[in-house]
């Protein structure tokens, strides 16, 4: 099953300029959305992790369902001021403007080596954040699995250059 046809391309949004990859569309259609959990829980197979982190909110929708499958603890990394409890959190830059995540203090140990899941790469910014809030936690990045990489816009390679393990299941140029 080619994944890529199941991908919606929405020009201009969220704001002019930014061509948008839309999962939405993928994930309503049973067997592209069965073939993509599938294709993450394979491409896992090459990591040793105790957990899975996935980045609000789309990543959630991928995350649960392999950590559901695969029986690991699920970890969700949350926009500021979603979790109850005290948090970790980080400042970053997106393609299009600034935004902050959190981690809740206790979800991740020392001893912990954590898959993080998300729908989609383009600068690497959230990546980036996401990676600091588990090590801030003493954690260790095992891998990234991003369903789609866009990737001209770098963030897949700026991840690598930084010795991070990453995996995408589909290439989409970012413009």
């Amino acid at each position: 099953m080619n994944l890529k046809e199941y991908i919606r391309s929405i020009p201009d949004y969220p704001k002019k300029g930014i061509l948008f990859r839309d999962i939405t569309t993928l994930i309503k259609h049973e067997g592209a959305f069965s073939e993509t959990i599938n294709q993450i829980i394979e491409r896992s197979k090459k990591f040793n992790f105790t957990k899975i982190a996935a980045i609000e909110s789309r990543g959630f929708v991928f995350a649960s369902a392999v950590s559901y499958i695969l029986k690991k603890p699920f970890i969700m990394l949350r926009k500021k001021n979603k979790l109850p409890a005290e948090v970790h959190s980080i400042d970053f830059e997106l393609e299009y403007g600034t935004a902050t995540i959190e981690v809740h203090k206790d979800s991740i140990n020392e001893n912990d080596s954590v898959l993080i899941i998300d729908d989609l790469i383009a600068t690497g910014g959230t990546a980036e954040a996401a990676a600091k809030l588990v090590e801030i936690s003493k954690g260790k990045v095992a891998a990234f699995i991003f369903v789609i990489n866009l990737f001209d816009l770098g963030g897949s390679d700026n991840l690598n250059k930084k010795n991070y393990k990453v995996e995408n299941l589909i290439d989409f140029p970012g413009h």
